[in-house]
C-alpha cells in the first residue's frame, strides 16, 4: 500500500473517530518518529497529549461562549484601587479556589451604578470559567422573560434543566 493511500485512509479514519488535533498532527510527527526512532508507544503519547490539550482548550472556548459573559470585562482589567471595599485577595480565591459553589453559597454585589459590580462578576466568572466551571451570565429581565417565555410554551421544566447545567448563574 502506497503512503499517500495509507495517510488517506488514516485520515478518514481520525474524521470518523473525531480527533481533529491529531489529524492535523499526525504527518509531521510520524516524520518525526521516524527520524528519531520514537517507539510507537513515544508516537501515541504525543499525539494524545495534543488532542487532549486541543480538546480542552476548545472546552473552555465553547463554555466561554455558552457564558454569555462580557468578553472584556476580567478581573485583571478590574481596578480594585476604585474600589477600596472590595478584597482584591478574597475575590482571587473565591477564583481560584471555589468551594462556596459546591456549597451552594450566593453572591450579592450592592452600590450604586458604575461602581464596577458587573466587571466584577463578569470578572469573577471568567476566571470559574477558565478553571472549568459552567457560568451564565445573563439580565435579570430577559431571564423573566424567558422562564415566562417558557411557561407559556408548556417547556418550562426542559429551560429550567437547561440552566441547571451551570455550575454558576450570574444575574446583572
Amino acid at each position: 500500500m502506497s503512503a499517500a493511500v495509507a495517510n488517506g485512509r488514516l485520515a478518514l479514519m481520525l474524521t470518523e473517530l473525531r480527533l481533529p488535533t491529531i489529524k492535523q498532527l499526525a504527518t509531521e510527527l510520524c516524520g518525526q518518529a521516524d527520524r528519531e526512532g520514537w517507539p510507537g508507544a513515544r508516537l501515541l503519547e504525543a499525539l494524545f497529549e495534543h488532542e487532549i490539550a486541543q480538546r480542552e482548550v476548545r472546552r473552555i472556548a465553547r463554555q466561554r461562549a455558552d457564558s454569555q459573559l462580557p468578553p472584556d470585562k476580567l478581573l485583571s482589567s478590574f481596578d480594585f484601587a476604585a474600589v477600596p471595599s472590595v478584597s482584591k485577595a478574597q475575590v482571587s480565591a473565591m477564583a481560584q479556589a471555589p468551594t462556596w459553589l459546591g456549597q451552594g453559597a450566593n453572591l450579592l454585589l450592592f452600590g450604586p451604578p458604575g461602581a464596577g459590580k458587573t466587571h466584577l462578576v463578569a470578572g469573577l466568572g471568567h476566571a470559574l470559567v477558565d478553571v472549568g466551571y459552567r457560568v451564565l451570565f445573563t439580565r435579570t429581565g430577559e431571564l423573566v422573560q424567558r422562564l415566562q417565555a417558557a411557561r407559556r410554551d408548556l417547556r418550562l421544566p426542559q429551560e429550567l434543566a437547561k440552566l441547571d447545567r451551570f455550575d454558576l448563574m450570574i444575574l446583572d
